[in-house]
């Protein structure tokens, strides 16, 4: 099938999987290769405070990503975009891009996306398990606190067919760390 280059798409990795926050009139699981999900961001708004940051995930260098890609109306393209900007450029931690991006049903689109910026003060590179579920145990933010974001992405991405054994050890270890029950 050859995708409508009218067509709009927004591929999402974490919490935008299973809660947008926009109009969408289909979502499919995709995968976007050269990226990985990654929980490599310090969170200074929405799970943390600069002086006790969270983490939260963003699209990192390398591998691959499964994730979701929802197609947009075309009447709601313009707001969709200023949605995403004001949600995901909060502090300029992620760069907007295009990506290409293949859908379920093999179909290659073009989405929108949010990928890391390696050189910003908020990149937290690569973590160990240990290291990472500390931070996410302790941190809370303007949204809530961190192992919420950890535990509810892990569900929703489980609930979607989609593993990462290493976010899922993360949020396994931070639940220990935390007291919370399995």
């Amino acid at each position: 099938m050859v995708p409508d280059m009218d067509e709009f798409w927004v591929f999402g990795y974490g919490s935008l999987m299973w809660n947008p926050g926009f109009p969408y009139e289909e979502r499919q699981l995709a995968r976007v290769h050269g990226y990985r999900r990654a929980l490599c961001v310090r969170s200074w708004v929405h799970r943390g405070t600069e002086a006790a940051p969270g983490l939260v995930l963003g699209l990192d260098y390398g591998g691959s990503c499964l994730g979701a890609a929802f197609r947009i109306a075309p009447g709601h393209r313009e707001s969709v975009v200023a949605y995403l900007r004001e949600r995901e450029l909060v502090t300029h931690v992620y760069k907007e891009r295009q990506l290409s991006v293949l859908l379920a049903g093999g179909e290659r689109v073009s989405a929108l996306g949010y990928i890391i910026d390696r050189a910003h003060q908020q990149y937290a590179g690569a973590l160990a398990v240990e290291e990472a579920a500390r931070v996410v145990a302790e941190a809370v933010g303007r949204s809530g606190a961190n192992i919420d974001y950890v535990l509810n992405t892990v569900s929703h991405m489980r609930d979607m067919g989609i593993r990462d054994r290493w976010l899922e050890d993360v949020a396994a270890r931070a639940r220990q760390m935390a007291g919370r029950p399995a």
